[in-house]
């Protein structure tokens, strides 16, 4: 089959088989997964010449993300497409399937008659935007290949353009995670009571084949006796469930003490705690706990005396939000930063609390006399926060995901936030930092996206919780029960 194009011929190679199916990738596929071109099987690849000039726009944002995946690429199809002929006859991929680059010669003139779906969009759709020319070479692409052709493309406004004109048009799927009707936060195993009380004392219970084959490894679950008797457990494999063991709470140095309020919590408070647990994905609406409880128990395992885990804590989430990158902040690191993480600053307020003094009289005169100098120059001084002393000391850094590219992070407890606002690749950049003897927590609501390049099924915290699933250094918690206030709670529920 061949498509006219000028003094050349853009031809499919080999035979179409009649389940094959033709993508035209938009730009922003590509731009998400660079990857994607051996991802659709033995089907064929339709890029449009729109494409490469848009990534060429791209690929100068240094900094970026995108930059550096259009620049990816660009390096993938020069060595797909090493020369003209290559780039004019098409390419078989190792899929089975071929990839071509079409100019849709409809567009510009010529000798060329413009079919009539094209010339009745001229008179809707404003051909010098480049979403536009995608649409209508993928129509070209329609004109001229065998069906069916499907525009894929991430950009929901394109799509539905698409399909005003007659295409067929579709999400990039490859990314994202199964659709489930409802996902719950733990499973509810019935047992006898005398299963539950032999649990009680040995600590272990090994489930029927057929219901343990169900679960996963480190999966949570609520074992139940009909006379209304509970007790949650985990997973280890093969059947076998064990007992949730871990302090009655947990408390950052000088601070207060906390202590899980729901069985939700509890599984949560397990995994931080587990050594053998390497990596965490939480989710949470607002309120349930997902800061305050992974900041305590991060804390608590690098300054507690009889068993010291980690060499500190560190902390980050991605800038997202105000359309700006971290650099156009003034100050330090710790400084640009700090917006972002003031969710932080909160809870260690929480889990430190200032002391009152108390003697006021005597402690303004204490602190007259130590900052005298300081206030003549700048006036009174500000006493400093009790938490302030675990950034001083290097116990709690600051992480930037933009600086993270390269490093090694060993011995830390890790606190990824928001990390639902991150793509999968993004997510993995960050993970492949963490070596031996390092922990890290993600967390984030799927709910609360902000990011337009994923969504609540192709974001990385849930992209990374479904392809880590059953592994063994790998659990899984989800929060649903808000315990910041009733306010709060029905707010997340209901607005």
């Amino acid at each position: 089959m061949e498509i006219p194009s000028g003094s050349s011929k853009i031809k499919q190679n080999g035979e179409v088989a009649s389940r094959v199916k033709t993508y035209v990738l938009d730009t922003n596929v590509l731009i998400h997964d660079p990857h994607c071109l051996y991802k659709f099987d033995d089907n064929n690849l339709v890029i449009p010449i729109e494409v490469l000039e848009e990534l060429d726009s791209i690929k100068m944002e240094q900094s970026s993300e995108r930059g550096r995946n259009a620049r990816r690429v660009h390096r993938m199809l020069r060595e797909l497409l090493p020369d003209s002929r290559s780039m004019a006859e098409g390419v078989k991929l190792d899929t089975g399937g071929t990839l071509t680059v079409v100019i849709n010669k409809y567009l510009q003139g010529g000798s060329f008659e413009l079919p009539p779906n094209l010339a009745q969009l001229r008179s809707v759709l404003d051909f010098d935007k480049k979403d536009n020319r995608i649409i209508a070479a993928a129509l070209f692409v329609q004109e001229n290949l065998p069906p069916p052709t499907i525009l894929v493309s991430k950009d929901v406004n394109v799509q539905l353009k698409a399909r005003a004109v007659g295409l067929e048009a579709e999400d990039y799927l490859n990314d994202k995670a199964p659709e489930e009707p409802e996902y719950q936060s733990y499973r509810r195993i019935d047992v006898s009571k005398y299963e539950l009380q032999r649990f009680a004392s040995e600590g272990e219970f090994e489930l029927a084949e057929e219901v343990g084959s169900k679960l996963f490894v480190n999966e949570y679950v609520l074992l139940a006796s009909v006379e209304g008797k509970t007790m949650p457990a985990r997973h280890y494999g093969d059947g076998v469930l064990r007992k949730l063991i871990f302090p009655e709470y947990v408390k950052a140095p000088g601070g207060v003490p906390i202590r899980p309020r729901n069985l939700e919590q509890r599984f949560f408070m397990d995994a931080l705690l587990d050594d053998s647990v390497s990596l965490i994905t939480c989710y949470g609406k607002a309120g349930t706990g997902k800061t305050l409880l992974s900041t305590v128990c991060a804390i608590y395992q690098t300054t507690a005396s009889h068993d010291c885990k980690y060499d500190g804590v560190s902390i980050s989430r991605p800038v997202i939000g105000v359309g700006k990158e971290i650099g156009f902040l003034p100050g330090t690191l710790e400084e640009k930063m700090n917006p972002w993480l003031q969710p932080y600053y909160d809870a260690l307020e929480v889990l430190v609390p200032a002391n009152k003094p108390k003697d006021p009289q005597f402690e303004n005169k204490r602190q007259r006399r130590k900052g005298k100098e300081k206030e003549d120059a700048t006036g009174p001084a500000k006493a400093p926060k009790p938490y302030e002393k675990l950034l001083e000391s290097g116990l709690v850094e600051i992480e930037a995901l933009c600086f993270i590219r390269g490093r090694s992070i060993s011995r830390r407890f890790f606190i990824l936030d928001e990390a639902q606002q991150l793509t999968p690749h993004e997510v993995k950049t960050v993970i492949t930092r963490i070596s031996e003897g390092s922990k890290i927590v993600l967390i984030g609501d799927p709910a609360q996206i902000d990011n337009p390049y994923v969504d609540s099924r192709s974001n990385g915290l849930v992209y990374c919780s479904n392809r880590m699933k059953g592994q063994a250094i790998a659990a899984h918690v989800q929060l649903t029960k808000g315990e910041r206030s009733l306010l709060a709670e029905l707010a997340a529920d209901l607005l």
